[in-house]
């Protein structure tokens, strides 16, 4: 391991990016347990200084694979499957991606969510901890995961259960408390070999910087939005970008709420909901109830189901999927779901 920080902590100037292989020697030590603790913290903080390449970040992705269960979703399911990659630091914003996820698999669109507890450094509210809430059974097995994707065409996957060296890494972040290069990786590992991935980003640059390492993974459709807080929910006060990556073929464009009737301004970015909140919101809008209060998380949930029925072709326009996922909420089609999915 020695070898390995001496390339990557030399400082900002100093220091050089390890090859592929290199960084599959670095992170099998690191995964294997035979690093230190204090070599792992070391090699943490340079590659975050430095800021890891797209090969570095790739090599740990393979080696985090390597040492997890994957789930044995079937290959007729994963063609269809989406991974839904949200930040494993959590959120202090609505997680929309949750009723929206309830959304798709109600309409025939199977959905993979995926988180662990709170991290380092937000310490936000998880898919995990709304889920718990909402009274879905978030430890379970790779294989009743899969029999959940594929009988209720939704399932969640504590990561950490399924990569315990994950687990064994957390009391290093915790104490590091920044973010590190496993921040990206955790997201990327897609056990359940889905065929698409929708994931967030903050700004463009962040885009370029993590295009390439998408040649290197089996995904066959990328969807990356600029979402809140970095995740894969849209808002609804402002615009956004979606960049698509599929068939080696790149596109972007803007989306704009007001074109579609959903702009609200309401928005407070300082104001951290609770987790019983975000179950409340949740639950409210899956019976097809609409409180003034709840008007801009309505509004965010119809414009992100609407994106992506058109995102996944299941629709020829946004309008269209924004009907539908209207017509799910007033029929409370979601909150049958929802009820499925926890064995209600």
């Amino acid at each position: 391991m020695q070898e390995w920080l001496k390339e990557v902590a030399r400082g900002k100037r100093g220091s050089t990016d390890l090859s592929y292989d290199q960084t599959r020697e670095a992170a099998a030590s690191i995964l294997n347990g035979e690093a230190t603790d204090a070599q792992v913290a070391g090699y943490l903080v340079a590659e975050r200084i430095k800021t890891e390449s797209p090969d570095e970040m790739l090599a740990f992705v393979h080696s985090l694979r390597e040492h997890s269960q994957t789930i044995p979703v079937p290959s007729s399911v994963q063609r269809s499957l989406v991974d839904f990659a949200g930040p494993y630091n959590g959120r202090k914003s609505f997680l929309a991606t949750i009723p929206v996820s309830i959304l798709l698999s109600e309409y025939g669109i199977p959905a993979y969510l995926h988180s662990s507890d709170a991290l380092p450094p937000k310490y936000g509210t998880t898919v995990k901890d709304v889920l718990t809430a909402l009274g879905i059974k978030v430890e379970q097995t790779h294989q009743q995961i899969t029999q959940s994707i594929e009988e209720k065409g939704i399932g969640f996957a504590s990561t950490e259960s399924l990569c315990p060296s994950l687990g064994r890494l957390r009391p290093i972040r915790e104490q590091l408390h920044v973010r590190t290069l496993l921040n990206t990786a955790e997201k990327l590992l897609n056990l359940s070999n889905a065929h698409s991935l929708m994931m967030g980003a903050y700004h463009r640059t962040a885009i370029n910087k993590i295009y390439p390492l998408f040649e290197g993974l089996t995904y066959q459709h990328v969807y990356i939005v600029q979402g809140v807080e970095g995740s894969e929910d849209l808002p609804v006060h402002r615009n956004s970008f979606i960049f698509k990556i599929s068939n080696e073929t790149y596109e972007d464009w803007v989306v704009k709420p007001k074109d579609y009737g959903l702009l609200d301004k309401e928005f407070d970015k300082d104001h951290k909901l609770t987790i019983q909140e975000q179950a409340d919101i949740i639950l409210a809008l899956l019976s097809g109830e609409v409180p003034e209060s709840y008007r801009y998380y309505y509004n965010q949930v119809l414009f992100n189901a609407g994106i992506r029925y058109y995102l996944f072709g299941d629709v020829e326009t946004i309008e269209e999927g924004i009907s539908i996922a209207k017509e799910q909420l007033q029929s409370q089609k979601g909150l049958r779901q929802l009820e499925k999915w926890r064995g209600d």
